[in-house]
């Protein structure tokens, strides 16, 4: 009788560790720190510590967080330095994952420190929140030669360094790194900066601004070199360039400034032994190389321990999408928390309609705050709904590479029992067309916040088209699926349609059409063509509706009604396209901004795709009044309603449900979404 494959990958497993050589890791941490209390040996929270170590390991991303357990959970993070290839990055977190609970043996708080890599776990959740205080401080030996003008420096490149990796949405990480020349004298400056991709940007900046200043205001600020190590940041700068790749940020303090001759490897002051708090780097005790030996019959305990949790959770973990199985560590590349089922239903008391946000095709949207009181939306698909699993999916592996002011940022997935969750930041002001299309709450959106949402919405499209490492047609654009936060800046949200398109492509075409009448592009409603024009059309409707306060036209309304791209085209041609402008605006609009707004929609909606600008284009025209425009063509649309281009093709509602707009997905008033399939190739 042959042997189960799991009882053959155990004794597998055995063998190699007998045969094997006792491991060694050369590198020690630069700092570790153990703290939180001690769990008892097998203990639940030892098996989740393993489960967690094990997940965080095997990923291959440059950031990752987990949690693992229903009760006396494991929280952990994972993080790279920015400029590590990644198989030296994979290299130092599993070191990593295999070393702290040696280092930091039974502590239910632990951080180790590489020069490459972090890892850091807790019993209590402190994801999306910085710790104070830093860990380690470091610096070169050697003063400069000019102090006082190359620590000016310095702290003008770092200030920048710090300000970049803030703000880097653009990238996976908070990073940054750069260069500075000073006079031809003396040696340029590097340096580089860094958090935790959980934090938003301005507790990044406010978390390097913290170590910063207190660097600079230590007795070590006129160094040639230093360094600072903090629970969610960190930075270094040196007189040689010590980072890999080209300086994002290269600075030149005069004019005259030579290339500097190389200079010597920077000798920092060597890091400290284990500490239970802020350490100086003036020990001098290196201490020794750390070597760990398992004996085989503890190591072989450790083995079949870690193999029994991997194997429950993929049993409790595994899900049924669509015809297949999807599991989480299929899904190890995305950069989500994955969050527990009975934290959630806490959260969200039981989704209680109490909390429930909205309703859509695919399942309802509930408010919900967890325990430390931050709030979430949460994502329900429907046990019934078909349509939606693939949708789920599609935006749970790709919204989780996408990081924007502009677009709802994803928190987290849970995908245990028969429940398929996702998590997002809880946006407290609903959907644009909740205050647009409402003869009360519209007169809130006064002319200047009605530009901002249109600036803000053409900077997130400009980031998915073309400042994103992955390159996104969002297919569903639509002021349902725009989401105002509490300063009434727009998200884009609802990702469920959304298509990646290779850098190198510029146009495919779909046997199914998707999406919502009046919004869509000709050629993708007839001959199902689409590119990143296809969104370009869509911002054009939504810009118009936005100036005018009106809906698109819809079909179910009466055939003789007039769609709003024909009414502003004939007020546009007859010269007289101010009277268009939502009239609860009273006059209280600069009346050539408004033109202009007018103007750059139209051009968005022309016929031919090549005609319509690029997002990057609209950003310009919108914000330098100077960059004239082109003339306008007649929108193919115009005089013949968006359901004209529907009459020979069948559609199928995608949301049948009403109350109020959801905070993610489709919503109440989805009468006009449609999925169009037809025969041709995909």
């Amino acid at each position: 009788m042959a042997l189960p494959r799991s009882l053959l990958l155990l004794l597998l497993l055995f063998v190699a560790a007998l045969l094997l050589p006792p491991k060694t890791t050369a590198e020690k941490p630069l700092v570790q720190k153990c703290e939180g209390g001690s769990y008892a040996a097998n203990s639940e929270f030892q098996s989740n510590l393993k489960l967690l170590l094990a997940s965080l390991s095997a990923s291959n991303s440059s950031f990752s967080t987990g949690v693992a357990g229903s009760s006396d959970k494991a929280y952990g993070l994972v993080m790279c330095r920015g400029d590590v290839d990644p198989d030296a990055c994979k290299a130092c977190v599993q070191a990593a994952s295999e070393n702290v609970t040696q280092l930091c043996a039974q502590s239910k708080q632990a951080i180790v420190m590489y020069d490459s890599c972090q890892l850091r776990y807790s019993d209590t959740r402190f994801f999306f929140s910085s710790s104070d205080g830093w860990l380690l401080q470091m610096w070169n030996v050697d003063n400069h030669t000019d102090p006082e003008t190359s620590t000016a420096a310095a702290k003008e490149l770092m200030g920048k360094v710090a300000d970049r990796a803030a703000r880097n949405v653009s990238s996976p990480l908070l990073f940054a790194d750069g260069t500075i020349k000073t006079r031809s004298d003396l040696p340029a400056i590097y340096g580089l900066a860094q958090c935790t991709s959980d934090l938003s940007s301005g507790i990044c900046r406010h978390c390097l601004q913290k170590i910063l200043d207190d660097f600079w205001n230590s007795t070590y600020a006129t160094k040639k070199g230093g360094r600072m190590l903090g629970y969610s940041c960190n930075f270094r700068f040196e007189s040689n360039a010590f980072f890999a790749g080209d300086p994002i940020i290269s600075l030149d303090a005069t004019a005259s400034a030579a290339s500097p001759s190389p200079s010597p490897t920077p000798v920092l002051s060597p890091p400290p032994p284990p500490v239970s708090g802020p350490v100086s780097g003036n020990k001098k005790d290196i201490g020794k190389v750390l070597t760990i030996v398992i004996p085989s019959a503890v190591g072989l305990a450790l083995i079949i321990t870690l193999c029994i949790c991997l194997l429950r959770r993929r049993s409790s973990k595994s899900i049924v999408l669509g015809s297949g199985i999807a599991d989480i560590e299929d899904m190890a590349s995305a950069e989500f928390l994955v969050c527990d089922l009975s934290m959630l239903k806490a959260a969200t008391n039981n989704f209680s309609d109490s909390n429930k946000l909205g309703q859509g095709g695919f399942g309802a949207v509930y408010k919900g705050t967890l325990p430390d009181g931050e709030e979430i939306a949460v994502k329900r698909l429907s046990a019934s709904s078909k349509q939606g699993i693939g949708e789920l999916k599609n935006e749970l592996l790709l919204v989780a590479k996408l990081q924007h002011k502009n677009l709802v940022r994803l928190r987290g997935v849970c995908l245990e029992q028969e429940e398929k969750l996702l998590i997002y930041e809880y946006v407290p002001n609903r959907s644009l067309d909740t205050f647009l299309f409402d003869p009360v709450k519209h007169d809130q959106l006064d002319w200047q916040r009605r530009f901002n949402i249109i600036g803000g919405i053409a900077r997130g499209l400009r980031y998915l088209h073309e400042e994103s490492h992955l390159r996104v047609i969002h297919r569903d654009l639509k002021a349902s699926n725009v989401l105002l936060d509490s300063d009434m800046n727009p998200k884009i949200s609802d990702f469920g349609l959304a298509r990646l398109f290779a850098v190198d492509e510029t146009q495919c075409t779909t046997s199914r059409v998707v999406g919502t009448f009046g919004y869509m592009a000709p050629e993708y409603a007839m001959r199902g063509r689409f590119s990143v024009k296809l969104d370009v059309f869509s911002f054009g409707v939504l810009l118009v509706e936005i100036v005018t306060g009106r809906k698109n036209h819809h079909p179910s309304e009466a055939e003789n009604a007039q769609d709003l791209l024909s009414y502003t085209w004939e007020h546009w041609r007859d010269g007289t396209a101010l009277e268009i402008v939502d009239p609860s605006l009273r006059d209280n609009f600069p009346r050539d901004e408004a033109l202009r707004c007018i103007h750059i929609g139209l051009l968005c909606v022309q016929d031919v795709p090549a005609n319509r600008p690029s997002m990057s284009s609209v950003v310009l025209m919108l914000y330098s009044p100077s960059v004239p425009l082109q003339a306008p063509l007649q929108p193919i649309l115009a005089g013949s309603g968006a359901s004209t281009h529907s009459s020979s093709v069948s559609t199928g509602r995608s949301g049948s449900g009403s109350g109020d707009r959801s905070q993610v997905g489709r919503v109440a008033n989805s009468d006009n979404d449609v999925s169009i399939s037809r025969a041709g190739p995909m």
